[in-house]
Formats: C-alpha cells, structure tokens, sequence
C-alpha cells in the first residue's frame, strides 16, 4: 500500500553513542504498541542496531540522531567577534532589556521572543554587508584597516550573527536583581545607593554562571543534552547562512510561513479575539441560566485571565502556542498531558468541595485575600522599616490563598522533590559516565569532537569570576541595606547551586526546566520570618544561580552546534548580561522616580501599571509569613509537605516498574507530570488544548510518519511562526493596543465581544 509505512535498517554496525558502542538489539518500528521511542528514560539512547528509517529518511528519536541529522556539522571557521556582532548585539541588547523594563510597569506584557530578535539581527547584518564599501575601494592602507575592522562590506557569517544574537538575548539576566530595587523604592521609601546597587546588580546578574562552567562535562557536551526548545533557532541560523540558494526552496516556504503567521495574527490578537478561545461548550451555554453559564465558564473558558481551566478551549493565537510544542520531544510532551488531566480533574474537586473555604473566594487567582473574600494588603501588616508588624498583622488577620493557587504552589513543591529523586535514579551512573569521557575527551558526540580544535574555557576563569560576584555580593550584604544577613547570603547560593545540576540535567534532556523559585521563597520565609525584604534578596541570589546555569548551558549548547569559539561564547555573555542590568537598572530609576504615584495604585491606568512590582512585594510579604500561614499549625501546611511527598514520587515510580517491567516503555517523568498538574493555575488557559493538538500533530505523527517533512521543515517553520506573529504583536502593542500611550481598541462586535472572547460568561 502508498501509505504503509516502510521501515530499512540500513546499517548493520551500531552507531557510536556518547556512552561508547552500544550492544546490538532488535529494531523497533514505528508500528510497535508503544507511546513513543524515546524510551527508556536514560541520558544513554536506548540501544538499537541502526538508524530508524520510514520511506528511506530517519527517524529523529533522541539527541543523537538530532545531532547527526537535523543540525550540520559544517564550520567554515569564519570570524564570530568582530566589530560588527559586537555592535548589534548591543544595540539589540538595549532595544530588548529596555523594552522589557518597560513592561515591566505596563498593563500589557510584552516580551521580545529570540526568533524575533534572531530575525531583525540577521536583517541588519545582511544590510550592512550589502550597503557598506568594501575595504578594497579605499586608497589608504589605514583606512583600508580601519574599514576592515568595521567589517565594512565583509560577508555577515553564521557565527557573529550567533554572537550578536547571544549578546542580545543576555540582556534581562539581571533583571531580578532590578524588580527588587524598584520593590524598596516603590514600597518602602529606600533607595539604594550606588555602590549597593552595583555590587549587587553584578553580583546577582554573574553569580550562576560558574556552576554552568563546573557541569560542561553533563549538561553541554552529551548528544541527548538537546535543549530541545531551541533547536529552531539551530536550524533557522544552519538554513539562513548555509548554501542559501540550494536552500532557497526552504527559506522561500520559511518566507511564505512567516508572511502568512504574520497577516494572521491581526485577527486573534485584534480584530476577531474570539479566535483565541474557541470554546463549544460556551457558546451552547449563551441562553442557559446564568448559575449554568458561571460553571461552564468555570469548567471550559480561558480565553481571558483566570476566567476558567479552558477544557476544550482552543485557541487559534500563535503568540501563545509557539514553537515549544513542535520542538519538545514527545515524551516531555505525554507527560504535560498526563499532569493537565490531574489538574482539570483536582482544581474542580477542590472549589467545589470548598477546600481551604475556596468558595469565599475566585475560582482562579494569584491575589491574597482576607477571610470574607476582600483583597488583602501586603502593606497594611509592614512597618517603614520593610518589616512585618505582627501587631498590625493580628488586627488584619492571616491572608487566605485560592485553592488553585494553593494547588499551584504545592505541585511546584512535588516536582522539586521529585525533580531530585528523579535524576539521582534514573540519570546517576550516565551521569557519571558522560563526566568521565568529557573529562578524557572520548565524547562521540560529532559536534563535541568537532569543537576539540578551539580553547576550551579554563575553569580559573569561571572561579574568578564567581569570585567577583560572591565578594560583590558580601560587600553589600555586609553594609545592611539588604537586609539579608551573611549567612543568609550564604545559604541562598548553596540552595542555588544546590539544584542547579537537578534542573540543567532536565532542561537538556526535556527542552523544558521544573519551576524552582518557590522553594528559593519558602527557605527564605523559613529562615527570616518577617522580612519579606530579606527574602526578595535571598530568592533572587538564590534562584539566579539556578536560571543563569540554564541560560549559559543552553547557549554553550547553541555554541557546540555552530561551532563558535567557547571562549567567545563565556566572554560574549557576560558583556551583553552586565550591559543589559545597567540598561534596566537606569530606565527602572527612571519609570520609579516620575509614575511614582500611578504605579502605587491598585488599579493604574491603561499605560501605567504597578501589578508586577506590587505582585513581587505581596509574595515576599506572604512568605515572611511562612511560620503562621504553611507551619505545622498553619492552614497550608500541604504546601511545604509537598517537597518530602514528591522525594518518593520516583521512588515508587521505579519500584513499580521492577515490579511490571512493560511500564519501562511509557516515558513518564513523575517531575513533569507533577509540575504541570498545577502550573496553569492562573492567567489564560486556551492555548493548552491547542499546543496538544501541535505536539500531537509534530512529535506523534509528523516526526514518526513523515520523518523527511519532519526534518526539514519542523523546526524551520516553527522560527518562521514565532517571528510572525511576535512581529505583529509588537507593532500592534505600540500601534493600537496602548503601550505608546493611546489605545485604539477595534469595534466591539460578535468576534471580538466586551466580555470574555470566547463568549463565557
């Protein structure tokens, strides 16, 4: 039959894996009853006798036959830090951190995806290779040099356009560090001054990056270490400047997609909204009863923030799809799959069961709330010294939580502790393995081998810089405007680094990381109760070395597949991280001391808004509060119960798979399930149905049945959506939906309704 799918073994020799040969087994097909190939679940591939082919092309399964044959190994050995990179990547870093710190106190969010900035930084290259003379027009020597040195005319090559995108992209590492300076002026009347601003802007923007440095040899160099989530960015810069016009049928329908993304996206993010979230269901209720209409708002709307979980809600929107879910592999999918379930099923058991007095209060929402259902004031309970006045605090009363958010807040604490018994089961010995031939230089990995010719980065030069940042941090510590102690100082870099290998090994196995800053924000209510200052600090010191290892991992990665010098990658990084927190440390100062007032206002206006700052400041006012509201004698105490609960969530996943061996097949990661059974527990959820539908589509369908289409166009027009659409949000942001000061809102009309967009109630 023309469909039937064709499977050849066309090797008979193993293939080289980074743990060595592997043994010979027999092939597995496509058409075996299992839920994906992927299994099982190891930082080794799962041994086979050959490439998986359909219709004669391969079957991308795990990270080494992404390695072999979705990104090329081709390095041309041209130039990566030049004038030219160096220059774009900072004036992208400024467009990108400002943007961002402006946003930052906006009514409506907008971030600059790194397809978007990827796209404008391969535009400006190509212009200025295009439009500037070259060297060899000049009659002077020196200017000859001098025009060379500005790359005047010169090819714009893959590498500095890497280098200029990585630049770029380091810019809002240290943001934290600013969200808390701008949290002190706004609500407690301190400024810090210059000297604590910038030993610990430096501090917490570097402090992370030594750990990313010690785990190379786990979390950068293995094959199955993908960083899956990136990989359209791979290929959009191998099919952008490798054999354009033999790759110009690809970029031609990269092109069209982007074009097509691009026009589309005026429709749901303006003029008919109801296209991001269709719901059935809420159009069947519009003549019910208004208590019928309120559960299935609750049960299946989404298309508006915390109006509901969104059950077979689709959205049509792809700003908030995007590529993620045509590049997570399949297994990192299934899971989020599993956890949606559990969730749908647990939130509603929850509110209608009352737990935790759920109906005083919304259905969904990230607010605290006193005990008859009003908002509860962070600042009503501190005292001008940033502390918790407890005499105050027993007038007010404790602030009550939603039980969705509750359920947020302890399925965070599940996956962390399942996070870590995950890895230590399923990962150690590979683990172990993958140190020891890094450290020998006996990864097979053709990318790895492919990088031996350039100067690794010395590790005296991440200790230094570790250094720098640990007595920058000290320093302030020290002076006392922190208000964290030393020892506090201490401590919130060794839970850091603490779980840094725990959660870099699941980012680059999964193409997606397990939330770790809440356990950083309980451990800092735990050890300085009544200090939501304190705990502000010690979170981000905390939680930064968590997120910077990620980011400087996942880039070393992006470095190892274009093959851009390693030392380049680590210089480049810190430049564009330290340029973009001055950048959002001056326009912070800036918003802060002239919108003062609005941004301290519940409510703000349509071009101001405080929510973000305030939402920061009710957290760590909340978590100074974790001895009375999560101790063993407070109302959620289940929250922090819920890091011992998820330690033996692996336990007993491995001890039922010794004891029914056939679950080695299903790729279930307990962390995963866990982590996503109760990450949407508030803002828009009608985009979950619709990224199952694309990961279905792409990683159970496409990527097993089409393999040639998979590999060619996957990734490739999974950048060319996201930069469309991010495009036209961003000008539609400025144009029309009120970040430049005016809003013009499109008429209201039956698909772009007053009310909830997908016609809830």
């Amino acid at each position: 039959m023309a469909n039937h799918v064709k499977e050849q073994n066309t090797s008979k020799t193993p293939l080289p894996q980074k743990g060595g040969f592997v043994t010979k087994q027999p092939i597995e097909t496509v058409s075996d009853k299992r839920l994906d190939s992927d299994e099982p679940e190891s930082l080794q591939p799962q041994p086979h006798d050959g490439v998986q082919y359909v219709k004669g092309h391969p079957v991308i399964r795990d990270g080494t036959d992404v390695s072999n044959f979705i990104i090329s190994d081709r390095d041309d050995g041209d130039p990566a830090l030049t004038f030219r990179s160096v220059a774009l990547g900072s004036v992208f870093t400024a467009l990108s951190s400002v943007i961002t710190m402006l946003y930052v106190f906006k009514p409506y969010q907008v971030q600059v995806s790194a397809v978007f900035v990827q796209l404008l930084v391969f535009i400006l290259g190509k212009t200025w290779e295009i439009l500037t003379p070259y060297p060899e027009r000049f009659k002077w020597k020196w200017l000859q040099g001098t025009a060379r040195f500005l790359n005047l005319g010169q090819h714009f090559g893959i590498k500095e356009h890497v280098v200029a995108a990585l630049i770029a992209s380091s810019g809002n590492n240290g943001l934290s560090g600013v969200e808390v300076y701008a949290v002190e002026r706004l609500f407690y009347n301190i400024s810090v001054n210059a000297t604590t601003a910038v030993l610990s802007t430096f501090s917490i923007s570097l402090c992370g990056f030594v750990i990313a440095g010690v785990l190379r040899p786990l979390i950068v160099y293995p094959a199955e270490m993908v960083y899956w989530a990136t990989l359209p960015q791979v290929v959009l810069y191998q099919n952008l400047h490798f054999n354009p016009k033999s790759n110009k049928s690809r970029l031609m329908k990269f092109g069209w997609a982007l074009a097509i993304a691009a026009l589309w996206e005026f429709f749901p993010a303006y003029i008919v909204t109801w296209f991001g979230g269709i719901s059935i269901f809420c159009l069947a209720s519009m003549g019910a009863p208004k208590h019928i209409r309120t559960v299935f708002t609750r049960v299946f709307g989404g298309a508006s923030a915390n109006e509901g979980l969104g059950l077979l809600n689709f959205s049509l929107d792809w700003q908030y799809i995007q590529s993620t879910y045509l590049s997570l592999p399949f297994k990192q999918q299934f899971n989020t799959w599993i956890g949606y379930f559990i969730w749908y099923a647990v939130t509603l058991g929850l509110y209608y069961g009352n737990a935790w007095n759920a109906k005083n209060f919304p259905f969904m929402s990230s607010s605290l709330f006193l005990a008859n259902g009003k908002g509860f004031s962070a600042m009503s309970v501190v005292n001008s010294r940033g502390t918790v006045d407890f005499a105050k605090l027993k007038e007010v009363g404790l602030p009550y939580l939603t039980s969705s958010t509750v359920w947020g807040y302890l399925t965070q604490n599940l996956a962390i502790g399942a996070l870590i018994t995950h890895v230590l089961i399923f990962y150690s010995k590979d683990m172990i393995l993958s140190w020891k031939q890094a450290r020998s230089r006996m990864q097979r990995d053709r990318h790895y081998q492919g990088m031996l010719k350039y100067k690794e980065v010395p590790m005296w030069w991440y200790l230094l810089l570790f250094a720098l940042a640990f007595f920058a941090g000290l320093i302030v510590n020290i002076k006392g405007q922190t208000t964290l102690p030393v020892w506090g100082y201490i401590v919130a870099l060794l839970l850091g680094a603490f779980i840094s290998p725990f959660s870099s090994v699941m980012y680059g196995l999964y193409g997606n990381g397990i939330a770790t800053n809440q356990l950083s924000k309980m451990v800092a209510g735990a050890l300085h109760p009544g200090r939501p200052l304190a705990g502000l600090y010690f979170a981000s010191w905390s939680h930064q070395v968590i997120l910077l290892s990620v980011n400087l991992a996942n880039w070393l990665k992006i470095g190892q597949y274009i093959k851009v010098p390693h030392r380049i990658m680590f210089g480049t990084q810190v430049y564009g991280t330290l340029l973009g927190a001055a950048l959002n440390y001056v326009v912070m100062i800036t918003i802060v001391t002239n919108k003062r007032e609005i941004l301290l206002d519940p409510i703000g206006n349509n071009v101001w808004s405080g929510s973000t700052v305030q939402s920061l400041n009710s957290q760590a006012v909340t978590w100074s509060l974790a001895k009375e509201v999560y101790s063993v004698n407070g109302r959620y105490v289940i929250v922090p119960l819920g890091l011992v609960i998820g330690l033996a969530l692996p336990v007993l996943h491995y001890g039922i798979m010794k004891m029914f061996p056939r679950i080695r097949k299903w790729p279930l990661n307990t962390a995963i399930i866990v982590s996503w059974a109760g990450q949407a527990y508030y803002g828009n959820t009608s985009w979950i149905w619709s990224s199952i539908a694309v990961g279905v589509f792409s990683q159970f369908w496409l990527r097993r049945r089409m393999p040639k289409i998979y590999n060619e166009y996957n990734y490739l027009i999974g950048a060319a959506l996201d930069g469309g659409s991010q495009l036209i949000v961003f000008i539609l942001s400025f144009a029309v939906l009120g970040a430049s000061g005016t809003e013009h809102p499109f008429p209201t009309w039956w698909g772009n309704p007053k009310g909830h967009p997908d016609h809830c109630l």
